[in-house]
C-alpha cells in the first residue's frame, strides 16, 4: 500500500497542492519510497518512510556558505556567485571549504500551474538555480538550497510538505548536493502530540515531515546532504541521524555573546549524539556580523569546531579582515572538525578539584588522530587565569613527558609535563585558547 493511500489532497489555490493525512484520497505528486509497515503503529506513522541518510556524503560537519546572515531576503545570482569566488581568492576552499548555500526568498511566490515545480524568480536568478549550480561546480564547490517541511517557507515562498517527490527530484535536476529544510507554518494537524507513538519521537509527525523528504531525497540519482532546521524539537538528536546528517539545536542565530553561551549550553546536553553522519547543528555562523570582538569570535568558530558541529559561514565574505580569515581558515581547528578517525566531539570535563561554576563549561577535552585535546572558554567579562591538571585530562595514557601545542598558532610551548603538572594559562575576556597534547 502506498504510504499516500490514507491521505487526503486538497488545492489551496491554483498553483499549490496539499497533501495532508487524512480519512482518504491518493495524491499525483507524492514519492514512493522505502516504507516499513509496523503493527504496533498507526496511521501515517505505520507507513512513512524509513529510509536512512545517503552514506555518500555528509561523515564530517559541513563546512561552507549560507546567505541569510548577510543578506535575508536581499539575495540573487551575483551575490552566490561572488561568495563562490570569494571561497577561492581567500583560500577558503583550499581550507576545506565546499558548499555554496542558498537560503530562503529564491523562488517565486507560485509554483509552476502545469509543472507544479517551485519556480526560481528570474529577477534574482536569471539563468535559473541550475546555472548558478553549473558555474559553482565548474569552481570544484557543492551548491545548497533551501526549503521547508511546511505549507509555505518561513519568508512565505512554496513549501514543500506534500510535494517531497516533486521537489527533491527538480532540485536534483538542477544540481543541488545540499538541502537545508525548515520547519515553518507547519499545519495543525500536523503537530505533535505530547506523547509520541510507542514513545519514540522518529513516529512523531515532526520526524514524518522531515521522514518524507529524507524518503525523496534517497530516491535520487545523486546523494544530498540533508539538513533538519528543525529548531532542536521534537527531540530530533535521538532520531535525527536516522533521517538527514545534521538537525539545528535552536531557533535563529545572533551576532551577541549571550547567543553563543546559549547555544553551546543547549548542545553540551546532547553530545552522544555526535559522531560521523551525525550532527548537532550549532546554525551558521556569525563572525564579521554584530559587533562581536575578535575573542568573541574565536570562541564562535572553537566552540563549533570542537563540538563538531557544521561551520556554514554567514556573513559577505569580502569584508572579512585578515584577522577573521586567518580565524576561519586555521588549519589545526579545522582538521579537529574533520578528523576522519575520530567523529566524537570535545566534552566537559573536571580540569581541576577546585573548578569553579560557571554559566557554561569552560573546560573541554576531546581527542582525534593527532592526540588529545583541551579546549578552554572564559566567559568572565575580565582576563583570567585557567588551569587543567594533565592527570584530569580524559584519553591521557602514560606518565609522560607531554608536548603541549598551541593549536591557533601551531607552536609548541616551551618545555615539557608530566602527568602531575598543572597548567596555567591568562585567557582574555570570552576568548577561548586550544592546545593539544601529544607524548614527547
Amino acid at each position: 500500500m502506498s504510504k499516500y493511500a490514507s491521505w487526503s489532497c486538497v488545492v489551496s489555490n491554483p498553483y499549490y497542492s496539499q497533501c495532508v493525512p487524512g480519512s482518504s484520497g491518493s495524491s499525483g505528486t507524492s514519492t514512493s519510497t522505502s516504507t516499513a509497515s509496523t503493527p504496533s503503529l498507526t496511521g501515517i506513522a505505520a507507513t512513512a518512510p524509513t529510509t536512512p541518510p545517503s552514506k555518500l556524503t555528509g561523515m564530517l560537519p559541513a563546512l561552507g556558505w549560507n546567505h541569510w546572515n548577510a543578506y535575508g531576503c536581499s539575495i540573487n545570482e551575483t551575490k552566490v556567485l561572488a561568495a563562490a569566488n570569494d571561497f577561492i581568492s581567500l583560500g577558503l576552499k583550499d581550507a576545506g571549504y565546499e558548499y555554496i548555500n542558498i537560503d530562503d526568498c529564491w523562488p517565486l511566490m507560485q509554483r509552476d500551474p502545469t509543472t507544479m515545480q517551485i519556480v526560481p524568480d528570474p529577477s534574482k536568478f536569471p539563468n535559473g538555480i541550475s546555472g548558478v549550480a553549473t558555474q559553482i561546480h565548474a569552481l570544484g564547490l557543492k551548491m545548497g538550497i533551501y526549503s521547508d517541511a511546511g505549507t509555505a517557507t518561513c519568508a512565505g515562498f512554496p513549501g514543500s510538505l506534500g510535494m517531497e517527490s516533486l521537489d527533491a527530484a527538480t532540485f536534483s535536476s538542477w544540481g543541488i548536493d545540499y538541502l537545508k529544510y525548515d520547519n515553518c507554518n507547519v499545519p495543525a494537524n500536523w503537530t505533535d502530540s505530547s506523547t509520541p507513538q510507542d514513545g519514540d519521537w522518529y513516529n512523531s509527525n515532526s520526524a514524518i515531515r522531515y521522514r518524507q523528504m529524507g524518503g525523496a531525497l534517497a530516491e535520487q540519482s545523486n546523494p544530498f546532504q540533508f539538513d533538519l532546521c528543525i529548531w532542536g524539537a521534537a527531540n530530533v538528536w535521538d532520531w535525527g541521524a536516522r533521517v538527514g546528517h545534521s538537525w539545528r539545536m535552536s531557533g535563529d542565530s545572533a551576532p551577541t555573546w549571550q547567543y553563543i553561551t546559549e547555544i553551546i549550553g543547549i548542545n553540551v546536553q546532547y553530545l552522544s549524539s555526535i559522531n560521523f553522519f551525525s550532527h548537532n547543528d550549532m546554525d551558521m555562523m556569525e563572525i564579521g556580523n554584530g559587533a562581536l570582538t575578535i575573542e568573541e569570535q574565536r570562541t564562535h568558530f572553537a566552540a563549533w569546531v570542537f563540538l563538531k558541529s557544521p561551520i556554514l559561514l554567514g556573513t559577505d565574505l569580502s569584508l572579512l579582515n585578515s584577522t577573521q580569515i586567518s580565524i576561519i581558515t586555521n588549519p589545526e581547528l579545522l582538521a579537529f572538525s574533520q578528523d576522519s578517525t575520530v567523529g566524537t566531539p570535545a566534552a566537559p570535563f573536571n580540569a581541576t578539584a577546585s573548578l569553579p561554576t560557571t554559566s557554561i563549561p569552560e573546560y573541554y577535552s576531546g581527542e582525534s588522530s593527532k592526540g588529545v585535546h583541551v579546549f578552554i572558554i572564559n566567559t568572565s567579562s575580565s582576563s583570567a587565569t585557567k588551569s587543567f591538571a594533565f592527570a584530569n585530562v580524559p584519553g591521557l595514557t602514560g606518565s609522560g613527558p607531554f608536548i603541549l601545542h598551541d593549536m591557533w598558532t601551531g607552536t609548541d610551548l616551551t618545555g615539557t609535563y608530566s602527568l602531575d603538572s598543572t597548567f596555567s594559562v591568562t585567557v582574555a575576556s570570552h576568548d577561548t585558547v586550544a592546545y593539544r597534547i601529544t607524548s614527547s
